[in-house]
């Protein structure tokens, strides 16, 4: 092995960006060896497992808690319906905002998968010595968490946008009418 070589490995093996990028296909493989081909796939056991908490959770409510982005997220739960382990409905709260429920078909899939995530996850923690298990949880939760906050704050953010602009276009709306009602009006008094 060339010195140019052992110092490339030695700087990948101090790189966090790399190692968990490693750790994640240890992850993907051995979750795919305990839940079989045709399971649900890591991020849809987490959709499930987040929905069961929440009846009638809203979409943003399912990027917080699973951390996926808004837009994968969208598409998953649109496939997700398609395959019956969801359901969307109206938000009591807010007429224009959909929600979504798990459905007994998604609850029975759930129920189904969570032993072999289980077993997965006790594989994957089985590669460290137990002493080191309950900090290595501890430092990805760590993680996740301080990922999960700046993402989620940009996406509040586009929402409150995206908010203000709708609000803007429906005071539009309501102008424009308000514009048309008074100059048809003019036009009827004009007739008489």
């Amino acid at each position: 092995m060339s010195k140019a070589h052992k110092g490339v490995v030695a700087a990948l093996a101090k790189s966090p960006s790399h190692l968990l990028h490693r750790v994640l296909q240890l992850a993907l493989d051995i979750y795919g060896e305990e839940t079989g081909k045709g399971a649900l796939t890591q991020r849809q056991y987490a959709v499930l497992a987040a929905a069961s908490t929440v009846d009638g959770a809203s979409q943003t409510d399912l990027v917080r808690m699973t951390g996926i982005d808004r837009s994968t997220l969208a598409d998953m739960v649109a496939r997700m319906i398609e395959r019956g382990w969801l359901g969307r409905e109206r938000s009591a709260v807010d007429g224009r905002a959909k929600t979504v429920r798990l459905t007994e078909k998604g609850r029975v899939a759930l129920k189904d998968t969570a032993p072999k995530v289980e077993a997965a996850d006790e594989r994957i923690l089985a590669n460290l010595v137990t002493s080191r298990r309950s900090g290595f949880i501890s430092a990805l939760a760590a993680l996740a968490e301080a990922g999960g906050a700046e993402a989620l704050e940009a996406a509040e953010d586009k929402s409150k946008k995206k908010a203000a602009k709708l609000a803007k276009t429906e005071k539009a709306k309501e102008k424009d009418k308000a514009k048309k009602k008074k100059k048809k009006a003019k036009k009827l008094l004009a007739a008489e």
